[in-house]
């Protein structure tokens, strides 16, 4: 009887631990979005384009730009899992970007340029219907760097007129 009980609490203690680990330990896609952060508001005032493999610290094959107002269930569908529990994007001007690698979700940007401190923008479909832009790893991926009130933009088209 006794050993059972032992068992039973050490058991107890082990999913106890296991259960704060996993309150404690930052995803994956949210630790390089911080990282893709830092390098890209270290973009020196003086460059005017920059390549996206240049400004992302980790691997990835495949990014996804979604339009605003693109429903969260496509996205999931478009990335090919549900991931985390994301949300709508309800303006023009937020952001919804996810990189992968190999399948599997690598970094996520969503949000307003304004509170982040910078935006990505790109295009690049052959189908209007489709409701975002996906370039692969080895498309050219050289971005217009622009600031404006504080902001650092990367774009392939012209953002401001």
């Amino acid at each position: 009887m006794k050993l059972i009980k032992t068992g039973a609490i050490i058991a107890l203690g082990i999913l106890f631990i296991a259960i704060l680990s996993n309150l404690f330990t930052k995803d994956l896609w949210d630790v390089n979005a911080k990282l893709l952060r830092k390098e890209v508001l270290a973009i020196e005032e003086s460059v005017d384009t920059i390549n996206l493999l240049d400004v992302t610290p980790f691997e990835w094959d495949v990014v996804y730009s979604f339009d605003p107002y693109t429903p969260v269930e496509t996205v999931y569908e478009e990335v090919g899992y549900k991931w985390d529990n994301i949300t709508d994007t309800v303006s023009d001007a937020m952001n919804q970007i996810v990189f992968l690698n190999k399948g599997k979700v690598v970094c996520y940007i969503y949000g307003y340029p304004e509170y982040k401190g910078y935006g990505i923008y790109f295009i690049k479909r052959k189908n209007l219907e489709i409701t975002g832009s996906t370039f692969k790893v080895n498309d050219e991926l050289n971005l217009q760097v622009t600031r404006k009130n504080g902001v650092i933009y990367l774009s392939n088209y012209e953002l401001f007129k």
